[in-house]
């Protein structure tokens, strides 16, 4: 039996920082964009969103008929800490050796008061597999963010953290993930409809 993700990266924000658990809105004006995504997505699908509001109104908007589970905490981006609605250049002013060393080795390194990669990924994943479990062999459209998608991406894919990075997540993009039998596949990624 497969269970099909399909991952929905939220609509933009036009923030020019790092932006984790923010509560940031979403700009939702590319309604031709919108209707095309949700007119894609399989109708019999489930909805689940993170719940900051630029993920929970794009999932609003392209919801139509289909089924809506509740929001998910652990769904969420990347938690930032310190770093939260900073540039790079300026907690590079401050901090080169660490912002550099979480970006270009991500692992275990976290923002002061913040989350690392693989804690990411594993929170992610823990609700990435609950929803398997319960809705085993269904459709799931997950409305979320760049990093939870690509943590996604790397799980699917047995890539390093680093090698997930290279791929691109654009806003109001679709990435296929499937739960098979023989375990996790990757499909198309950041597909643009």
């Amino acid at each position: 039996m497969i269970t099909r993700f399909h991952m929905v990266r939220h609509g933009p924000t036009h923030a020019k920082c790092m932006v984790g658990w923010s509560d940031l809105p979403a700009d939702l004006s590319d309604t031709a964009a919108l209707a095309r995504l949700s007119e894609t997505l399989p109708a019999d699908a489930v909805v689940v969103s993170s719940d900051l509001r630029r993920a929970v109104t794009t999932a609003d908007a392209i919801q139509g008929p289909r089924r809506r589970l509740p929001h998910a905490r652990d769904l969420r981006e990347m938690h930032f800490g310190d770093w939260e609605q900073q540039r790079w250049s300026e907690v590079d002013a401050h901090s080169p050796d660490h912002i550099r060393a979480f970006w270009e080795q991500p692992g275990d390194i976290a923002p002061p008061n913040g989350e690392s990669w693989n804690t990411l990924l594993q929170r992610v994943s823990d609700r990435i597999d609950t929803l398997c479990r319960t809705h085993r062999g269904q459709d799931i459209i997950v409305v979320g963010h760049f990093g939870q998608i690509l943590c996604q991406v790397q799980r699917a894919a047995g890539l390093t953290a680093s090698e997930a990075f290279a791929h691109k997540i654009d806003n109001l993009s679709v990435t296929r993930i499937d739960h098979t039998p023989a375990g996790w596949q990757l499909g198309a990624i950041n597909q643009i409809l």
